[in-house]
């Protein structure tokens, strides 16, 4: 009996944490710079690699669809404080799908232990997530794919790859936090 109680604190407690992130993720998103391309500089990118980092590819790619699901019913959580699926399907919907691809990546493990392996995964995803970005700005607003990369995609690298260091070295701090918080109780 006790194990099964154990089972459910457990699951309400990644219910929980998975939640949060989802709020981070939306909150982050709400900070905003607009540029003149549509595509503005927000903390998404750092919100997200936190939550692939700090959860898990499970949990954080979760936290990631439940942030985009909650946008997408139509609550504002996207940047511009915008919401619905015509976000999704609009020509900066591309990097909020990739978002889940870059959660997923930040947050595979690395089984050798080598802390720089989950960065590489973290850049792939990066990588996957402006790809898909740039694609989706191209073919609705029918530039090509170089342009459109030049536009919404290149002026943010820097920016996104700080963003990814600086989550990963957040989630690594956090974790040995509450790690030595677990080893304590």
């Amino acid at each position: 009996m006790e194990t099964t109680v154990a089972k459910k604190k457990l699951k309400v407690r990644d219910m929980a944490v998975t939640a949060l992130l989802a709020a981070v993720v939306a909150v982050c998103s709400l900070i905003t710079i607009p540029m003149p391309t549509g595509v503005p500089i927000t903390l998404q990118t750092f919100a997200v690699a936190l939550a692939g980092y700090l959860l898990g590819a499970k949990k954080g790619t979760a936290a990631v669809i439940l942030y985009i699901l909650i946008g997408a019913v139509g609550l504002p959580v996207f940047s511009g404080m915008k919401g619905g699926v015509s976000v999704l399907a609009g020509p900066t919907g591309g990097f909020l799908w990739g978002f889940i691809f870059f959660a997923l990546l930040c947050g595979l493990k690395s089984k050798t232990g080598k802390k720089w392996i989950s960065v590489l995964l973290g850049i792939a995803g990066l990588i996957v997530c402006h790809a898909l970005g740039v694609l989706q700005y191209s073919l609705l607003t029918h530039r090509p794919y170089f342009e459109s990369a030049l536009l919404v995609s290149v002026p943010y690298l820097l920016k996104d790859a700080i963003s990814l260091v600086l989550a990963f070295l957040a989630a690594w701090q956090i974790n040995r936090i509450l790690d030595k918080t677990e080893k304590e109780s």
